[in-house]
């Protein structure tokens, strides 16, 4: 019980490193929730600070799902957990709630999206390409980043009931269970996205700029 705590524990705190915020007052002097949409994540500072300081936040981002991965299996195959696939779930789970809550940040971060792609990619690369793949098209088609981002969240968990093969722990934990509860994460933190999505007055993004 005390190891899933110690990696429950230093994810949180991985996640809670919102490079958002460092980045854009780093780059462009301010914190970027006081700017466009409040949101500490790479659209805002795409929107708000550029596409250099987006890209670096974005690639970020997705390393801290993918370290928190590999520290979570480390951990396990020193101690000889139990179940190191539950490990990694909880890993991840806990870092993308540091990024949306994070401890170093005032508790307010961003919504993960990047984040729980590293996470998807190191755990199934298949499932996490056939996601990226799914989020980018629907982006392109509609300029619409939640669009793509939510899409993506709802597909993971179906995906996970007919892709039984390429998982970095194939076996232990529910890994079904795992994605609808990283899938209503990232749904809850785009809850007002949906509202605008439904009514039609969702924000769209320029890829020219």
């Amino acid at each position: 019980m005390v190891l899933y705590i110690v990696v429950a524990l230093v994810a949180y705190a991985i996640g809670s490193v919102n490079f958002s915020i460092i980045i854009s007052k780093k780059m462009a002097g301010f914190d970027v929730r006081e700017k466009g949409s409040g949101n500490a994540g790479s659209t805002n500072v795409l929107r708000s600070v550029g596409k250099k300081a987006a890209a670096i936040t974005l690639i970020c981002d997705i390393l801290k799902g993918i370290i928190s991965i590999i520290i979570a299996i480390f951990i396990g195959n020193i101690f000889k957990a139990e179940d190191i696939a539950l490990l990694v779930q909880i890993a991840a789970i806990m870092v993308v709630l540091g990024h949306t809550f994070p401890i170093f940040f005032g508790f307010k971060g961003g919504k993960g999206v990047a984040t729980s792609l590293g996470i998807l990619l190191i755990i199934n690369w298949q499932i996490g390409l056939i996601c990226l793949i799914f989020a980018l098209l629907l982006m392109a088609l509609t300029r619409m980043v939640s669009l793509g981002s939510c899409a993506a969240a709802v597909l993971y968990p179906v995906l996970t009931l007919f892709i039984k093969e390429n998982y970095i722990v194939p076996k232990g934990g529910n890994y079904f269970i795992f994605s609808v509860i990283l899938a209503i994460i990232v749904l809850f933190n785009h809850r007002e996205n949906i509202k605008r999505l439904l009514n039609g007055t969702e924000n769209k993004i320029s890829f020219k700029k």
